[in-house]
């Protein structure tokens, strides 16, 4: 049976309660919007498995509770993320102001390296923006992150912003990965070898090499 994924990555949405973290969470998982959703409790978590560069990456993407009661719940889950969503609402000013407190949480909270990109999200309520598109990628700019405005409801953005977010974390992993590579084609030229020269006799209990 072929394999179901080469390697694992975990990646987190963080920012203001009802910035809309689950709707984007489910329309990438699930293809599904609910227009009204109650709020995430702890945290919560979905699965979901994309092709990047001829890797299948299996992504486990933590949906985190934006409520300051739920704060120390969710910081546990920073430490274990390779990629991090921080969400605004294009709708509420207050949200985007909070995106600076949500990336000193990740400065201080998350491992070294970790990719960042900032969403926009609700970009189909154009009538009610209080967030420009100019000041959210100008945001993005002052801490070097890659930014898009993103709509669960009309599905804008959510694959491409989700893809680029697991391209940042190979990249980051490019090394690691290369190395797995590279010993795995070893491991095959060497077992092909025993082969052709009939060694050893009898079974062979070849290993498996997991990038997860």
């Amino acid at each position: 049976m072929a394999k179901q994924y080469d390697v694992l990555f975990r990646l987190l949405l963080i920012g203001d309660s009802g910035v809309g973290k689950t709707c984007l969470l489910c329309r990438f998982t699930d293809n599904e919007f609910h227009s009204s959703h109650i709020s995430t409790i702890g945290v919560d978590f979905k699965m979901k498995t994309i092709e990047v560069d001829g890797i299948k990456v299996r992504i486990q993407i933590w949906d985190t509770a934006g409520q300051e009661r739920y704060q120390t719940i969710t910081k546990q889950y920073y430490r274990r993320a390779q990629g991090i969503f921080l969400v605004y609402d294009i709708s509420s000013e207050r949200s985007y102001q909070h995106i600076m407190k949500w990336v000193s949480d990740v400065d201080e909270y998350a491992p070294e390296g970790v990719q960042k990109i900032l969403i926009g999200n609700k970009a189909d309520e154009e009538q009610k923006r209080q967030v420009g598109r100019e000041q959210g990628q100008q945001l993005a700019r002052e801490y070097g992150m890659d930014f898009y405005e993103t709509s669960a409801c009309t599905n804008l953005n959510i694959k491409e912003s989700f893809t680029r977010l697991t391209e940042l974390v190979l990249q980051a992993h490019r090394k690691e990965l290369d190395g797995l590579r590279v010993r795995a084609s070893n491991q095959l030229a060497l077992a092909e070898l025993e082969e052709e020269e009939g060694k050893p006799e009898g079974p062979v209990n070849s290993s498996k090499t997991c990038w997860c």
